[in-house]
């Protein structure tokens, strides 16, 4: 647990158009440990999901660098705001869509899959198609179709915000569960602060645009294992939420004032 399995060195990145140009972060560095569930907030538009695809590779930063301490055949998994399962395939084709593309689908491959819909209550509607199930099943899907690819590090793009709150509340906490059971490191971003803390290990805080760091947060909360459900009626759980609140309200002041 001592080397970061994820290290970010002064990130800086701009959007170019025929208009100029738009700073979205500036100077970001932070480190993530094996095992660490990290959470980044902030007010919209400072550049959370740019910064999180920098760290898969999908952008290459101006400046600074992303440092992945765990060997060449480092796999990331990137979980998306929307569950993109293919309507033409059944549950169980769309969670070994990623072995199949990389020529990777083995007996142990349809084995984890077959594991996975078990644990997490969807073997029964394996050959169903993404319609027939409902919002959080097919989040449920996703994240197994990322799973089956065995990240060692897994984004998540707020992979909530499509559901309806009761929704959200149970399929983030059986996500999150999930990710601690598997004990993959991930890196979550949200807008929503009560899911944040009853989810990560650390919050960073990030400020308007272009961002930087603002605020990094330990979350350590009373209670008994690792429930989402259970942290949200943890002693320090209002007092962490209130320290939250204010550090991304007063980001809006200050834009606003």
């Amino acid at each position: 647990m001592n080397q970061p399995i994820l290290e970010c060195r002064d990130i800086c990145f701009s959007y170019h158009s025929l208009n100029g140009e738009t700073k979205a972060l500036s100077n970001i560095s932070f480190q993530v440990k094996k095992g660490e569930f990290l959470a980044i907030v902030g007010p919209s538009g400072c550049g959370k999901s740019t910064l999180l695809s920098i760290i898969a590779g999908l952008l290459a930063p101006e400046s600074g660098s992303v440092i992945l301490n765990a060997g060449e055949s480092f796999r990331i998994g990137y979980m998306l705001q929307q569950d993109h399962l293919l309507e033409w395939r059944t549950i169980w084709k769309n969670v070994l869509l990623g072995p199949e593309i990389n020529k990777t689908l083995t007996p142990e491959k349809e084995s984890l899959a077959a594991r996975l819909l078990a644990d997490y209550g969807l073997d029964k509607f394996k050959d169903k198609k993404p319609g027939e199930l409902s919002g959080g099943m097919k989040q449920r899907a996703a994240l197994i179709r990322t799973m089956v690819m065995e990240p060692e590090l897994l984004l998540l793009d707020e992979p909530f915000s499509a559901l309806d709150y009761q929704t959200r509340l149970m399929v983030s906490a059986d996500i999150g569960t999930i990710i601690r059971a598997s004990k993959i490191t991930a890196i979550l971003i949200t807008h929503d602060l009560s899911e944040a803390l009853s989810l990560a290990d650390r919050i960073l805080v990030l400020k308007r645009r272009p961002a930087t760091i603002k605020n990094d947060i330990p979350v350590h909360l009373t209670i008994s294992g690792n429930s989402p459900l259970a942290a949200r009626s943890a002693p320090e759980f209002q007092d962490l939420f209130t320290l939250l609140w204010k550090e991304i309200s007063d980001e809006y002041c200050g834009e606003n004032g």
